[in-house]
């Protein structure tokens, strides 16, 4: 099951308020070379490409669906290439901005991904990560508590996903002892306003399903789908919801 942009964009104005929030964290400079590290569909890179005109950008994401709607944005500043993160950590020089919004959440070892990160930026570089604090979100929780029980669990041959999202006091001390300066760090909440189960459903169904929807057969998929929506039904018992979705923001600048 590949990733969807159609899917994934029709919660556009959710997921772009904390690439906003994020984005006004970042000091403008002279010049930047700067790379957006999950870039997705690119529309939020050519914005950043907008703001910061004297920057030049690189898009990387990893599914080419996602960069399919890309290629029509690009210009002598903005460039989008299909890359894993870790492949262009290996292969990349050094950099004035790392920008990744919703994205570092799909990659293990945050312990050693940031100061790797951090490594990558020329001094007075600056690092802005958004990732939504899956540790602490409800749908997430529901649907590992489900891959968790039988008969899903051997469905997914043992398979779940344990979030690699660390405490924002985590991050904090990562980020400081890697050597980054004017910390802004924050846990924020975006609510999500949901007429109906279906909805809250369909904003996961675009993101943290896939990978499950991914390891089952295809015949066991429906019956997966339909428990996980009764799971959100039972839990929201009452519409419409708010669910509060918490993404932690990172922000430093490098000595």
């Amino acid at each position: 099951m590949p990733w969807n942009p159609d899917i994934y964009n029709k919660f556009k104005d959710i997921r772009f308020k904390p690439f906003f929030d994020l984005s006004e964290l970042i000091a403008s400079e002279a010049t930047m070379k700067a790379v957006d590290l999950g870039c997705g569909t690119g529309e939020q890179t050519a914005i950043l490409s907008d703001k910061f005109p004297q920057a030049t950008f690189l898009g990387i994401d990893a599914s080419p669906e996602m960069l399919s709607m890309s290629r029509k944005l690009e210009h002598e500043h903005l460039k989008f290439e299909n890359s894993s993160v870790e492949k262009f950590l290996e292969t990349t020089g050094s950099l004035d901005l790392i920008f990744s919004n919703a994205a570092l959440q799909w990659l293990d070892g945050h312990q050693l991904l940031f100061p790797h990160l951090i490594s990558k930026l020329s001094s007075g570089g600056q690092l802005a990560v958004q990732m939504p604090y899956q540790p602490e979100n409800v749908l997430n929780k529901l649907l590992s508590e489900l891959a968790a029980e039988e008969p899903y669990r051997s469905y997914l041959d043992g398979w779940n996903r344990a979030s690699s999202v660390l405490s924002i006091d985590d991050y904090a001390q990562i980020l400081f002892h890697s050597g980054l300066e004017e910390l802004d760090l924050s846990l924020r909440i975006y609510p999500i306003i949901a007429a109906e189960a279906e909805v809250l459903y369909d904003f996961i169904s675009g993101s943290a399903l896939i990978p499950y929807i991914e390891r089952l057969d295809e015949d066991k998929r429906p019956v997966f789908i339909e428990a996980f929506k009764t799971r959100i039904k039972q839990h929201f018992s009452r519409f419409p919801a708010i669910y509060p979705f918490k993404r932690i923001l990172l922000y430093g600048r490098k000595s």
